[in-house]
């Protein structure tokens, strides 16, 4: 078997079973609707233009507050990762506040920044900067001394020891947060949806789904979310293997 397709075993074996379960009578259970059912939803909210209305506002968010936290976290990260002044300032406050739970931060974002979006986005922008912060800090520090020694013995500057040896060194690190804080933005994407004023969005039609008892909405929702946050991995997978490319070219040039 192609090794592009060993990852669909398991979902299509989910599938065939939820199929049998409907099918053979398995399962009474109202909550357990025929696939049928659950791919005519998908058609109808493909068609009327809903399911393209939620997917814009939830990426919209999503992104938006991605790239802000994402942004904060590797300015945060890295002059926390080059300076041991700042580090022994605000270091310890800094691993303080990552050990509260993400979502014990929204009453404080609903009385600052109320109820709607821009609540919203700042909770996702929270999900994004503590691991990028963590990664990017911990790529900095985890630079080998070796690479610093022969930097001095170039001479090299300030900036270009940072250019040349630290961040080169830490990018895989950063990469790795980058990532993480994508994923997270999107998981968050969907409790801010849920626990904030509602609007649209994916948790929405998850919600509406919840609320009028409509199984198939429920079922078609969580579908989305979860080949979302497959796309966004996948890209984010694509885009960190071509940027880290050149470290595969570097050591081939030596082996």
């Amino acid at each position: 078997m192609p090794a592009a397709l060993r990852g669909w075993v398991l979902p299509l074996l989910l599938l065939l079973l939820w199929w049998l379960a409907v099918s053979l009578g398995w399962s009474k259970s109202p909550l357990l609707v025929p696939v049928s059912q659950v791919w005519h939803t998908a058609v109808e909210q493909t068609v009327s233009g809903e399911l393209w209305r939620a997917l814009r506002s939830s990426l919209w968010r999503d992104l938006l507050g991605f790239a802000i936290g994402a942004s904060a976290g590797l300015i945060f990260g890295t002059v926390l990762g080059l300076s041991r002044l700042f580090e022994s300032l605000l270091g310890p406050s800094f691993h303080t506040l990552k050990q509260i739970s993400l979502f014990a931060w929204i009453p404080l974002l609903s009385v600052w920044f109320g109820l709607g979006d821009a609540a919203k986005v700042a909770f996702l922008s929270l999900a994004a900067f503590f691991p990028v912060v963590l990664n990017t800090f911990e790529g900095i520090r985890s630079v080998a001394p070796e690479l610093i020694e022969v930097g001095r013995v170039f001479e090299f500057s300030r900036w270009q020891m940072l250019r040349r040896v630290v961040l080169p060194s830490a990018l895989p690190s950063v990469f790795a947060g980058i990532h993480l804080g994508l994923i997270y933005a999107w998981l968050a994407t969907l409790g801010a949806e849920y626990l904030l004023v509602s609007g649209q969005g994916i948790g929405n039609t998850l919600i509406d789904g919840r609320e009028h008892f409509k199984m198939d909405l429920v079922l078609f929702g969580v579908i989305v979310v979860g080949l979302v946050g497959f796309a966004l991995n996948w890209l984010a997978s694509q885009l960190e293997h071509r940027l880290l490319a050149w470290r595969g070219r570097s050591v081939a040039q030596y082996e």
